[in-house]
């Protein structure tokens, strides 16, 4: 098959330039030597595989296309793990990709890739494919002034564009497999399965990294950072999951981290924030938080998880961070609104009790989780569902003292309420509320009406609310004053 358009360009340029005596910018880049590696000697359980990420590969090949698994999906194969997400690799352009499949759609526009989609609702599948790339040198490179938002009418046309600092901002130029493989990250992501033939193809020694539990960067480590910063995150997360493996960040590929972390402050924020959430919603956040410390990264990678790291060995923030370890390695569905409404409680309960004794409950409350967005999330999540289901959860707290009437009812049948009941048993299992109150509203979820009526008729009556002065509240609220037949209101009457 001919080499996509993008890549044909490239290699006349290049050609163009050597004819005309220009010097090289760099020298050529180690793609390293192809290396199959047979099923006897991998020895990869072929039931692990996914059988929708079997389809997409089969389904490329059986169109003419090269198609294999790629990544860590390839990395857990040959430890021994289920990979819990698949990648496919490609010589097919993401339009190609996209005609094979019924459901599939590109994205992005830093790296141009294909969502192929099985299933619908809570059980469906995206299988990410994305196209060999050639490994361009970033002095090659077009370079624009900004970054991605200042420059995005420069970057409209460009395929493979770097900024001042010589981070890629894209990067969508197509090549052969050796390239690909050359600039990916570490030697143990950089592997391709194919699941028919059952070969492994590995250009840089990761098949022996990964038995040597070695996490290692292909190239130089610092100017791989270089060119994309978020390289740093990525290692840390690795070496997190990795690490009761036995995996260790090679000491070449650790050393520049700490150096490099300024680098990050180019990064736009909303992709920060993702890498955050990816650092601790994969089943090893108390992992991420140890090696972040180890690494001398505990602080300057992104606001949000400097609060996480400073906060993670306190009782609440760490139980939430066990909840969320145990749900994922239970293979059950985490929300990253209930971990961020974990962390920033003690924000949002101080700011809260802080108004108590000045304005009713709710308002102050309010405006307590106004000031925490303000401050800590900003405008990164959009103010969207993510915040909306963090308001909901804080908001349901003070709802649970109230067990009387129908509110115990309405309150059950909210779409929140079970986030919002998870909270409220962390908070018990750490003393901030009785633990009685956590029971109760357990029987009262799962009891039928009946059941329900007789929990609520037990309840003892709540006490008087007391003032911030100590005098109690009355409950008997001021009936207003029947206006004057024929005459006006008085002007200090209440409304």
């Amino acid at each position: 098959m001919a080499y996509p358009r993008p890549f044909r360009e490239h290699m006349i340029k290049k050609i163009i330039d050597r004819l005309l005596g220009k010097p090289s910018a760099a020298p050529k880049a180690t793609f390293g030597k192809r290396r199959v590696i047979s099923e006897k000697e991998h020895r990869i359980d072929h039931e692990l595989v996914d059988d929708r990420a079997l389809n997409v590969v089969r389904t490329l090949q059986e169109r003419g296309f090269e198609a294999y698994i790629v990544g860590g999906a390839v990395r857990d194969l040959l430890v021994g793990l289920k990979p819990k997400d698949f990648d496919v690799a490609t010589n097919a352009t993401p339009e190609e990709v996209k005609a094979c499949f019924r459901r599939a759609f590109i994205i992005g526009r830093r790296f141009r890739i294909v969502h192929v989609v099985h299933g619908r609702g809570r059980d469906h599948e995206v299988i990410e494919v994305s196209t060999f790339r050639a490994y361009l040198d970033s002095q090659d490179a077009e370079q624009v002034s900004g970054n991605e938002r200042t420059s995005k009418k420069a970057l409209s046309n460009m395929t493979h564009a770097v900024d001042a600092s010589g981070r890629v901002l894209r990067d969508n130029v197509w090549g052969p497999q050796d390239e690909d493989a050359a600039r990916r990250d570490f030697t143990v992501n950089a592997m391709y399965y194919d699941p028919h033939t059952g070969d492994v193809i590995d250009y840089h020694h990761g098949f022996e990294d990964a038995q040597k539990r070695v996490i290692r960067m292909i190239g130089d480590p610092a100017a791989r950072y270089r060119e994309d910063p978020v390289r740093i995150i990525r290692a840390v997360r690795f070496s997190a999951k990795l690490n009761r493996l036995g995996f260790k960040l090679e000491p070449r590929t650790a050393k520049p981290l700490k150096a490099m972390l300024s680098l990050l402050a180019d990064v736009p924020q909303s992709r920060l924030f993702d890498e955050m959430l990816k650092l601790v919603q994969t089943g090893h956040a108390l992992a991420s938080i140890q090696q972040l410390k180890v690494l001398g990264l505990a602080k300057g990678i992104y606001p949000l998880l400097d609060v996480m790291v400073e906060r993670a060995d306190t009782p609440f923030v760490s139980a939430a961070f066990q909840d969320t370890d145990r749900r994922v390695g239970e293979g059950k569905p985490v929300a990253p609104s209930f971990l961020l409404a974990c962390v920033l409680w003690a924000d949002v309960r101080e700011g809260w009790h802080a108004r108590t004794g000045q304005m009713p409950i709710y308002p102050a409350l309010q405006e307590a989780i106004e000031d925490v967005f303000n401050a800590r999330i900003g405008d990164v999540s959009g103010r969207g569902k993510l915040a909306g289901d963090m308001r909901e959860i804080w908001t349901m707290q003070p709802r649970f003292d109230k067990r009387t009437g129908s509110g115990p009812f309405g309150l059950v049948d909210q779409a929140r309420f079970r986030a919002g009941f998870d909270f409220l048993c962390l908070r018990a299992e750490v003393g901030e509320v009785d633990i009685e109150l956590a029971d109760w509203w357990e029987e009262f979820q799962h009891a039928n009406d009946d059941a329900r009526i007789s929990l609520i008729q037990a309840v003892k009556p709540a006490p008087r609310a007391v003032r911030a002065d100590g005098s109690e509240a009355s409950r008997k609220r001021t009936r207003r004053r029947r206006k004057p037949a024929g005459g006006a209101a008085d002007g200090n009457q209440p409304a």
